[in-house]
């Protein structure tokens, strides 16, 4: 199949363009999980959350979504219908959609915590605020590490994706660019946009919009796939990642949430009180990643 993947289109399954490994038959030997995590970067797991409590907090957000007037009238609020020409609403942060029972059940579920301290070795904490999206048509996310938003703590901060529903590829599904976290080729990358803070420096934060550039500056390969209710996809600061382009009608329901050793330092702007400590998303002019990338020669 094609898929429109950012700015471009890319053939899917490929070499270049393949399938997640799933992880889920590792379970419970940490060992081995942190093995295939230094490896790959990433760690996939099927059915980790509850399908059930993941469905609740799905009807939750789009219960939300339909009393804020941004879902096609006439439509069934589960399918989660985009209106003709595009409505948005702000789920990010902490707001009485991400604070609410039958979402945060799904958000900070038990079985996220359970997998953490084990992976951990010690308690887990994960960061107050949420990256609650609903992602509309012709919608993607670009290339980029999550060291440039969220650097300032804990190094072995996890990224971990939930996607709200079942979603298909041609609905925007998060994609992993493989190795890309420790292969040879992306030091370069590492070594310049990894040192980013977009708060610090005031730039756009990611680093690129065409996923085919990374394959042959840098190499690796990307790594999607379709995901239903309960599956989770985790990876670290630097593992590069995008999405797919949403081309259905239908919003792109999903939530990133953070977590990390108890022990270690969070990144203040991110706890209950983080929004005094950002700058980046009130900045009016930002420098262009096009002037940063060619300040750094890549």
């Amino acid at each position: 199949m094609i898929v429109d993947f950012g700015s471009k289109q890319m053939e899917y399954p490929t070499a270049d363009f393949g399938e997640l490994r799933e992880s889920s038959s590792l379970l419970g030997r940490t060992q081995e999980l942190h093995a295939r995590y230094e490896q790959d970067g990433y760690l996939f797991f099927r059915n980790l959350i509850d399908p059930a409590v993941v469905q609740k907090a799905r009807e939750r957000v789009l219960a939300y979504m339909e009393a804020k007037k941004v879902l096609e009238d006439g439509t069934p609020a589960l399918e989660g219908v985009m209106p003709r020409g595009g409505r948005t609403v702000n789920l990010l942060g902490t707001n009485p959609v991400t604070s609410d029972s039958s979402v945060l059940a799904a958000l900070e579920a038990p079985e996220l915590f359970e997998f953490f301290e084990r992976f951990y070795g010690e308690p887990a904490v994960t960061f107050a605020y949420k990256w609650l999206r609903a992602v509309g048509n012709e919608k993607f996310t670009g290339s980029h590490f999550d060291v440039v938003y969220m650097g300032r703590g804990s190094r072995r901060v996890n990224t971990v994706w939930i996607p709200l529903g079942d979603l298909p590829i041609e609905q925007g599904t998060l994609a992993i660019c493989e190795g890309s976290h420790r292969e040879s080729g992306f030091k370069r990358l590492r070594e310049t946009y990894g040192k980013l803070d977009v708060d610090r420096d005031k730039t756009e934060g990611w680093f690129s919009s065409d996923p085919i550039e990374i394959l042959e500056k840098f190499g690796g390969r990307w790594l999607t796939t379709h995901f239903c209710p309960g599956d989770v996809l985790t990876f670290g600061l630097y593992t590069l990642h995008a999405s797919t382009t949403n081309k259905t009608n239908r919003f792109r329901l999903s939530c990133d949430v953070r977590f990390q050793p108890s022990s270690e330092p969070l990144d203040e702007r991110w706890d209950a009180d983080g929004e005094k400590h950002r700058s980046f998303a009130s900045e009016p002019s930002l420098i262009s990643m096009t002037d940063a990338r060619s300040r750094w020669g890549i």
